[in-house]
């Protein structure tokens, strides 16, 4: 699903505007994007946890060219889901 059918459904099940929820949606990733930036987790209950997690300079080795690179340092977001959001993925599962 994109961003538009993202803000579509949104808007549609809020019975909103979809500019509402388009400027909702923009302040959320906003804030998620200033507090990882931070280092700071950011939990949501019921839906699961945005943990940045900070990747310290290396040096990569090409075995192709032979050469060496030094990679700078940067910040990666690794999610975990929460068991309530887990649980109810797991009911909705289609049977075989």
């Amino acid at each position: 699903m994109d961003n538009r059918k993202l803000i579509e459904k949104v808007a549609r099940k809020l019975g909103r505007d979809k500019q509402d929820i388009a400027r909702l949606l923009d302040a959320f990733t906003g804030i998620v994007a200033a507090r990882c930036s931070e280092l700071d987790t950011i939990a949501i209950p019921g839906f699961g946890n945005l943990e940045p997690r900070k990747q310290s300079e290396h040096i990569h080795y090409n075995p192709a060219t032979g050469k060496r690179t030094l990679m700078p340092p940067k910040v990666t977001l690794t999610f975990k889901v929460s068991n309530v959001l887990k649980t109810k993925l797991k009911q909705k599962q289609p049977r075989q």
